[in-house]
């Protein structure tokens, strides 16, 4: 299998017809949401069909599932619109509106159209999905739990963490950041708008950049990788770091790199972007873009505010560690934990524990495919080659080269 998609992108989902008059523009499909929750009937016969996904501080709600012969996978725990209404009535909970929802796309060949709502404040909902063997799991256990070759539950992971940057989106822009009153959602949650008629200040969901860059050292053919101290034991990734007003991509990537480890990097060239929406609450909504780095210096000089360390591994060193890292164990591992969650019974597991070689730890691991650095490494320690039934193709200097 060729990997093409980052884990949370490839959204299967369209998000708007180019026909305003479609019933499935947003415009039209906003109204009919409404006239269904002001509907007192739980009437299953509408079409389009109207599926919901709760999601309380963050967490989505999912179930456990097979995926084939692969073992054990998830899925999101969709709940018919109907189905949310009276969930909500048996539990008391409070009356639905349409502004509590966020749209996230439709399938026209399915006749089904998807919405997300956040259920933080609804605590009767808990035991009444848990005795539909449906849970709240983190969107991080949901990620590593993630088969990489199950386009489902890629789709899946790619819905969920856009209803999580959007829903923590909409709770960090309450109020409006010009005349401070409270905004109003528009675009069926895609966009926000202030309250004040005096102002009206448009506002949109919140982008972070971030560059994240494997640095090697072409003529003794190594690669610089670091480690923070919040980082699993043994676990080294790439550098990384936020943009600045005013500075290109490039010029990220060569200010964070020699601010880092003292490194001067010369040539620059991208790789490919991941959507990251499993970072803090305050930044729900990170875009990761990678690149390759080549340096021009050698001499490490770590800033010790910013990493605990910073080391050259030859290409043989990182394709130990990326052989020896069983990924395919820590999936199934999650995969069992949501499987246990969902039942009622957690099992706590760190996911280091997960890395072993022949039955001792390994000396280093990277971290799994769900994430951009993981990519970045492997295809420049194994260019072109099939390893471990997954073909991983090296985008070295055939991407976008910059010598800025």
């Amino acid at each position: 299998m060729s990997i093409n998609l980052h884990a949370f992108a490839g959204n299967p989902l369209r998000s708007n017809s180019p026909n305003p008059s479609s019933p499935f523009s947003q415009t039209s499909l906003l109204e009919a949401l409404k006239s269904r929750i002001s509907d007192n009937t739980t009437n299953h016969s509408f079409s389009p069909k109207f599926k919901v996904l709760p999601l309380r501080n963050g967490r989505p709600l999912a179930s456990s599932t097979m995926a084939g012969n692969s073992g054990l996978s998830w899925c999101l725990g969709w709940i018919g619109l109907g189905d949310l209404k009276g969930i909500l009535v048996n539990c008391g909970g409070a009356q639905l509106r349409s502004e509590s929802f966020v749209y996230l796309g439709s399938s026209v060949e399915e006749d089904e159209v998807y919405w997300a709502i956040d259920v933080s404040g609804e605590n009767g909902l808990v035991p009444e999905f848990g005795s539909m063997k449906l849970c709240f799991v983190e969107l991080r256990i949901l990620m590593v739990a993630t088969y990489w070759e199950d386009l489902k539950a890629m789709g899946d992971l790619a819905l969920a963490g856009y209803a999580r940057a959007l829903l923590e989106w909409h709770k960090k822009s309450r109020f409006c950041g010009h005349c401070g009153e409270k905004t109003v959602p528009k675009e069926a949650g895609r966009r926000k708008q202030c309250s004040n008629e005096s102002c009206k200040q448009s506002i949109y969901p919140r982008l972070d950049p971030v560059v994240i860059m494997l640095v090697i050292d072409r003529e003794n053919d190594c690669a610089l990788l670091s480690r923070q101290s919040r980082f699993p034991r043994r676990m080294w990734s790439c550098l990384a770091g936020f943009i600045e007003p005013g500075e290109s991509l490039e010029e990220a990537v060569r200010r964070e790199t020699w601010e880092e480890t003292g490194i001067e990097v010369g040539k620059v060239v991208y790789h490919s972007s991941q959507p990251w929406p499993v970072g803090p609450p305050s930044m729900p909504c990170q875009l990761m873009v990678g690149f390759f780095a080549y340096a021009k210096s050698l001499e490490i000089k770590v800033d010790k505010e910013e990493l605990e360390d910073a080391k050259w591994y030859s290409r043989e060193d990182v394709r130990k560690a990326l052989t020896f890292a069983e990924y395919k164990k820590a999936q199934k591992s999650s995969a069992a934990k949501v499987e246990q969650m969902c039942k009622g019974v957690e099992k706590t597991n760190k996911l280091a524990r997960n890395f072993k070689k022949s039955g001792e730890l390994a000396p280093m691991f990277v971290p799994g495919p769900y994430a951009i650095a993981h990519h970045l490494i492997k295809s420049w320690a194994f260019p072109d080659q099939n390893i471990n039934g997954v073909e991983y193709h090296s985008k070295q200097p055939s991407g976008f080269i910059s010598n800025l």
